[in-house]
C-alpha cells in the first residue's frame, strides 16, 4: 500500500508539473517574434541598446509567468501592398502609376522593437501605412522626371523611391523586399503618340522588308517551280519507264502464275481423279458387287423358301387328302354299319311283330300310354265346368269312356304297325311279298270327337 501511494503521488506530481510547464512555457515560431512584457521582462542590451522595457524572443522558447507577464506574437513574414498613384510629370502630363510593394518586419531587435511599438496590436494597418508612405514618395519623384524617363528607366524610379522611403521604413521597423512599377497610363495618349513615329518607321521598314522578301520569295518560287517541273518531268519519265517495267514484270508474273495455276489444276485434277478412284469408284464397285451378291443370295434364299413352301403345301395336301379319304371311308363305313344296324333292328322288330303282334303292340302302348292318356284327357281340355251325375256311378261311366278311347288307340296302333310291315316288305306275320294282314276291328265310340 505505501508503495502504491508513493507511485500514485509521483504520477500526480508529474502530471501537475507537465500542466504547469505548458502554462508557463512559450515557443516562438520561425516566422514570428514573442514580445513579453511585465515583471522582470528585460532583455540583454544588443549593440549598446536595450529592448525599451520589454523582452523579445525569436526562434526559441521562454518562460512566461501567468499573472505577472504577458506574451504577444509579432509576425515576421512578408506582406504585399498595392500602389495606385495619380501624379504629374516634369512635363506637366498627368499619369497614373500602378505598382506593388513587398515588405516585412526587420529581423534585428531594433526593427522588431520599432514595429512592436507601432503595430503590435494593429498589424492589419501596416498595408495602409505603406501605401500612404510610398504614394507620397512616388509623387515627389515622378514630378522631377519626364514621361520618357518613366518609360525608359523604371529602375531609376524604383531605386529612388526605395532610397527616399528608407528612413521612414527604418523608423517603422520595416524593410522593403521588392518594389515593382507595373503600369504607367496617361489620359492624353502622350505615350501612344510618342511611339507612333517609331512605329511608322518600323512599319515602313517592315513593309519594305516584306516587299523585298516577297520579291525574293517569288523569284525563289519561280526557280523552285522550274526545278519542280524538271523534277516532275524526270519523275514522270522514270515513272513511265518504271510502270512499263512493272507491267512487263507483272505480265511475266501473271504468265508464270497462269502456268503454275495450270500445273496446279492438272495436279489437282489428277489428285481428284485418284481420290475419286480410291474413295468413290472402288467403294462404289465394291458396293455394287456386294449388292449383286446379296441380291443373288436373297433370290436363292427366296427360291429355296418357295420350294420348301411348295413341298410343304404338297405334303399338307397329301396329308389332307389322305385324312379326307380315311374320314370318308370311316363315315361310309359308319353309315353302312348304321344302315345294317337299322335293318337288323327292323328285321328283329318285324320278326317279333310277326311272332307276337299283340305283345309288341301292348309294349308300344305301354311305352306310349302317358301320351295316349294325355290325348284322351284332351277331350276335357275345352270343358270349363263339368257336372257329374249319379255320384260315383257317373265318375265310373266317365272313366270307362276314357278307357274306351284308349282301346280305340290300341286298334289304331295295330293298324299302323301292319302298314309299316307292309312297306318294309314283310307280311303281317313276318312273311314277305305283301301277304295280307288280318284287320283289327277298331271301335270308335259314338261320343268320341272327330278329327279334322
Amino acid at each position: 500500500m505505501p508503495v502504491l501511494a508513493v507511485v500514485g503521488g509521483a504520477v500526480a506530481a508529474l502530471i501537475v508539473l507537465i500542466i504547469l510547464f505548458k502554462l508557463v512555457w512559450r515557443v516562438a515560431e520561425p516566422n514570428e517574434a514573442l514580445i513579453i512584457s511585465g515583471l522582470g521582462a528585460r532583455s540583454k542590451p544588443v549593440d549598446g541598446l536595450d529592448s525599451l522595457g520589454f523582452k523579445i524572443v525569436t526562434g526559441k522558447g521562454t518562460a512566461v509567468l501567468p499573472g505577472f507577464q504577458v506574451s504577444r506574437r509579432l509576425r515576421l513574414d512578408s506582406r504585399a501592398a498595392n500602389l495606385e498613384v495619380n501624379c504629374v510629370t516634369q512635363q506637366g502630363i498627368p499619369v497614373k502609376v500602378r505598382g506593388v510593394v513587398i515588405y516585412k518586419v526587420g529581423d534585428d531587435f531594433v526593427s522588431i522593437a520599432n514595429a512592436a511599438r507601432r503595430f503590435l496590436e494593429q498589424q492589419g494597418s501596416m498595408d495602409g501605412a505603406i501605401h500612404e508612405l510610398f504614394t507620397g514618395h512616388l509623387r515627389s519623384i515622378i514630378g522631377n522626371l519626364t514621361v520618357e524617363d518613366l518609360i525608359l528607366n523604371r529602375e531609376r524610379l524604383t531605386s529612388e523611391t526605395r532610397m527616399s522611403a528608407a528612413d521612414e521604413m527604418s523608423k517603422l521597423g520595416l524593410v522593403v523586399d521588392s518594389l515593382q512599377i507595373q503600369e504607367i497610363d496617361d489620359e492624353t495618349d502622350y505615350i501612344n503618340n510618342l511611339g507612333r513615329p517609331h512605329a511608322a518607321r518600323v512599319a515602313s521598314a517592315a513593309r519594305i522588308a516584306e516587299a523585298e522578301r516577297n520579291q525574293e520569295a517569288t523569284e525563289r518560287e519561280q526557280e523552285t517551280e522550274r526545278q519542280n517541273a524538271a523534277v516532275i518531268r524526270d519523275t514522270e519519265m522514270k515513272k513511265a519507264e518504271y510502270e512499263g517495267q512493272v507491267q512487263q514484270a507483272a505480265q511475266q508474273a501473271r504468265q508464270e502464275v497462269i502456268l503454275k495455276e495450270t500445273r496446279n489444276a492438272e495436279l489437282e485434277a489428277e489428285r481428284t481423279e485418284k481420290r475419286l478412284e480410291s474413295e468413290i469408284r472402288k467403294p462404289a464397285d465394291a458396293r455394287a458387287y456386294e449388292q449383286v451378291k446379296l441380291a443373288e443370295a436373297e433370290r436363292e434364299e427366296r427360291i429355296a423358301q418357295a420350294q420348301a413352301a411348295a413341298t410343304e403345301i404338297q405334303l399338307r395336301a397329301a396329308r389332307e387328302a389322305e385324312a379326307t379319304r380315311i374320314l370318308g371311308e370311316a363315315e361310309a363305313d359308319a353309315i353302312r354299319q348304321k344302315g345294317l344296324a337299322e335293318a337288323e333292328a327292323i328285321k328283329a322288330r318285324a320278326e317279333a311283330l310277326a311272332e307276337n303282334t299283340d305283345a309288341v303292340i301292348a309294349q308300344q302302348l305301354a311305352e306310349q300310354w302317358p301320351q295316349i292318356v294325355e290325348a284322351g284327357a284332351g277331350v276335357f281340355g275345352n270343358v270349363d265346368n263339368m257336372v257329374v251325375l249319379n255320384g260315383a256311378q257317373g265318375v265310373e261311366d266317365m272313366l270307362a269312356k276314357a278307357l274306351t278311347l284308349g282301346g280305340t288307340g290300341l286298334g289304331v296302333a295295330r293298324q299302323l304297325l301292319g302298314n309299316i310291315n307292309v312297306q318294309n316288305g314283310h307280311g303281317p306275320n313276318g312273311t314277305a311279298n305283301g301277304a295280307a294282314v288280318p284287320a283289327v276291328p277298331v271301335e270308335i265310340p259314338k261320343d268320341a270327337p272327330k278329327d279334322d
